[in-house]
């Protein structure tokens, strides 16, 4: 039942989004809804990192697109991405390869994938956990 409540609550959220906002408040489940913007805006293959500040990074990969998290599982500080579309974290040197798995430690667990959905404006839509 609690997936109900969770699934229309992300609902109610998106619809705030489609109102205009760019950031939607918190929910109760401590998560928020960033609008990264038209998917047209991530047409080529890769790694775009203009929401790293705000939690995750968004990857194109042939038709897929993701938001992959951009804090270390290690200890939550800030990744950057690599040239070869892997995360380095310069705090405690853990790194994870393009699909977030760890490749070396101290980080034990691989890199989330937050959860996506494109609006009807083509605008793709990220709940990030807040942290």
């Amino acid at each position: 039942m609690s997936k109900n409540i969770r699934r229309r609550e992300f609902l109610t959220w998106v619809a705030a989004a489609l109102a205009g906002r760019k950031v939607v408040a918190k929910t109760a489940s401590a998560e928020r809804v960033v609008d990264a913007g038209p998917t047209s805006d991530y047409s080529s293959d890769g790694v775009y990192a203009r929401f790293r500040d705000q939690g995750f990074f968004v990857i194109r990969k042939g038709k897929e697109l993701l938001a992959l998290s951009s804090l270390c599982t290690h200890r939550k500080c800030k990744l950057s991405s690599e040239p070869d579309r892997s995360f380095y974290c310069k705090c405690h040197g853990s790194a994870f390869d393009p699909n977030g798995k760890v490749t070396e430690g101290p980080a034990q667990r691989d890199l989330p994938i937050l959860t996506t959905v494109t609006n009807e404006k083509g605008h793709l839509l990220v709940r990030v956990p807040i942290t």
